[in-house]
């Protein structure tokens, strides 16, 4: 039986936090693949005073069908502060 949305973003989110160590965040975006399951999450990867200094990484991880994670990779980072660019996204609009 295939694993429902909520059940692959949770484990992706509990897989990512056990093997990084890192507190995981916001659940920013997930999409079905040929191959499996492709989900990103926003995780702290460093807390500072203030917290809007915070340094926050944004993780794609990779899922089977059977949601075992197959592969992650951090893909950006930025403070707390910074607003993140929208792909696709015009400038003005």
């Amino acid at each position: 039986m295939a694993l429902s949305l909520p059940h692959i973003v949770q484990k992706a989110r509990t897989q990512l936090a056990a093997l990084t160590g890192l507190g995981v965040g916001s659940t920013v975006s997930s999409r079905k693949e040929d191959t499996g399951w492709v989900v990103r999450v926003e995780v702290v990867e460093k807390r500072s005073l203030p917290d809007s200094q915070d340094i926050l990484a944004m993780y794609e991880v990779t899922l089977d069908e059977a949601g075992r994670m197959l592969n992650f990779a951090r893909i950006g980072m930025r403070r707390r502060t910074d607003v993140a660019a929208v792909a696709g996204a015009e400038a003005g609009a």
